[in-house]
């Protein structure tokens, strides 16, 4: 509930039917029923031990079955590598940008582990927990790095270690909060509605605890709202 509050006074929200909202779960611990796999291969996703185990190759992505507009998406994850690399797309298009480029326009919700900005040389630029969006897809940084937005102060976990991510998407808006703490934000997204992907991007990565509190839609246009996958 408290979040629920604090929801209605950064978003201007109603929330008067506030009673009527529940989160769903988006992974059921035992198979992958609810997820599509776009790009990659059979042997990329599997679920042990009521995980998500992901072993990050072929590059590519697995979407949800169905869009989502506004909401709120709890989702916990751990790399198992140093340096690994994945994400979370929302407001995705569900489908590979190209045949060049293996991922999907949307905005992506990046998971890095700790060890990445040191193996690649790039210490003082990169930091965990990044929004920006992909593929040409427009956005406003509150912390700009470029076109992305940069966690103002470094919650993540190294490898082996599980990390908790709240995302709250809400009209083109963003915020992320790490580890029990709001770090991050991005707002104006060009697209406001669009599927959910998980990426595989070269690493083993697992995650488990998904689920997704839909929030009330908002003023929206069709070219705001990602293109229906059949």
């Amino acid at each position: 509930m408290k979040l629920l509050i604090l929801l209605a006074s950064c978003f201007s929200l109603n929330f008067l039917a506030a009673q009527d909202l529940a989160f769903t779960p988006l992974f059921n611990g035992k198979d992958l029923s609810g997820w599509v796999d776009v790009n990659t291969s059979p042997e990329t996703w599997r679920v042990e031990n009521g995980e998500i185990v992901c072993t990050g190759l072929p590059i590519g992505v697995m979407r949800s079955e169905k869009q989502y507009e506004n909401f709120i998406l709890e989702i916990e994850w751990k790399h198992m590598e140093a340096g690994g690399n994945s994400g979370i797309f929302i407001w995705s298009e569900g489908t590979p940008f190209s045949d060049e480029e293996p991922l999907t326009k949307a905005m992506e919700v990046q998971m890095l582990e700790l060890e990445w900005s040191t193996i690649h040389d790039r210490t003082d630029d990169y930091v965990h927990g990044e929004l920006f969006p992909t593929m040409g897809m427009t956005a406003t940084p509150d912390n700009p790095r470029g076109n992305r937005s940069k966690s103002i102060e470094k919650r993540c976990l190294g490898k082996g270690q599980w990390n908790k991510y709240i995302i709250v998407a809400v009209d083109g808006m963003v915020k992320l909060s790490v580890n029990g703490k709001f770090v991050n934000g991005i707002r104006d997204s060009q697209r406001k509605k669009g599927y959910l992907c998980l990426e595989a991007e070269g690493s083993e990565i697992h995650f488990r605890n998904i689920r997704i509190m839909e929030l009330p839609g908002g003023v929206i246009t069709p070219e705001q709202i990602a293109p229906v996958v059949n």
